[in-house]
């Protein structure tokens, strides 16, 4: 055998695992999807977004350190991991401090209503007061 070869088994034997580690996993997993799926039934006003993020974060951490093997690589792959989780909950912050900053969903310069008026008639200016009607003796003569 070539040292190549030798490095790779005692590399592939420095991170087996039993089938222990991906029960428990599991079981990690199914029961952060049950308080998920009960969180979802209270209302935590706007913090039902921020606790399932928090939820979906813890998942996904415990997803890339077992089943990508994170936990048993150079520390700096774990690094680069956190750091795409960090600027992702930098961006998703951005975006619910802009979604809160948008109060009304109506545009400013709203289109002028259509007036009924006869033909012949010009319809007064929007926000004008309306004319004084005229006297009836004063069409009559």
């Amino acid at each position: 055998m070539s040292d190549h070869e030798n490095t790779h088994t005692e590399h592939a034997q420095e991170h087996e695992h039993g089938t222990g580690i991906y029960v428990k996993t599991l079981l990690a997993l199914l029961f952060l999807t049950v308080i998920t799926v009960a969180a979802s039934y209270v209302d935590f006003g706007s913090g039902n977004i921020v606790i399932a993020l928090l939820i979906a974060t813890i998942k996904a951490s415990i997803v890339a350190l077992f089943f990508m093997h994170l936990k048993d690589e150079k520390p700096v792959n774990g690094i680069i991991a956190l750091a795409g989780f960090l600027f992702l909950g930098i961006f998703l912050m951005f975006c619910f401090i802009d979604q809160d900053s948008r109060t009304d969903p109506h545009p400013l310069l709203a289109p002028a209503p259509v007036l009924n008026t006869p033909p012949g008639k010009v319809a007064p200016a929007p926000g004008a007061p309306a004319p004084a009607a005229a006297a009836p003796e004063a069409e009559k003569k």
